[in-house]
């Protein structure tokens, strides 16, 4: 592991200085290092879509994400996407009854987000496609795709 020495980011609006090894998965950053425990840990190599945060406004998978790649980026996660839990997408997460267990949701509400932002007014096939790398164990993709479409029809 190689240190830095402090790096700077801007995650959810604030400029912060961290030190932290910059090969660092974000994610452990985020979680370890600022306190911020939204995002989740699902599989470590980018293939659930727990960890998902929006790095300038795209989503990625903060997992596999070196901390260093993102200095001088914007970072935004699930405690910055509304500080209120008002976001559009949160709101028709809450109304379409997708939650069951939780642990996906802030990287499927990320996913949707970012989804919503580059397209705000997609089709089915274009929620499929955006959503395909994000895994629900309790099996809600109905409920998340009614949300996505529900979310798609306010103004973000």
């Amino acid at each position: 592991m190689r240190w830095a020495r402090m790096l700077r980011l801007r995650v959810n609006g604030e400029d912060l200085e961290v030190d932290a090894p910059d090969d660092m998965p974000l994610l452990w950053v985020l979680r370890d290092v600022l306190a911020l425990t939204g995002t989740k840990y699902g599989c470590g190599i980018a293939q659930c879509g727990a960890c998902t945060v929006h790095v300038d406004g795209e989503a990625v998978r903060s997992c596999v994400t070196p901390v260093s790649s993102v200095a001088g980026r914007a970072v935004t996660t699930i405690e910055g996407l509304s500080p209120d839990r008002s976001h559009p997408v949160q709101r028709a997460w809450i109304a379409e009854d997708v939650p069951q267990c939780g642990y996906c949701q802030s990287g499927q509400i990320m996913g949707a987000a970012a989804l919503l932002a580059r397209n705000p007014r997609p089709d089915g096939a274009a929620i499929d496609e955006a959503m395909r790398g994000h895994l629900c164990r309790c099996g809600t993709y109905a409920r998340i795709r009614r949300a996505i479409a529900r979310a798609a029809g306010e103004d973000a």
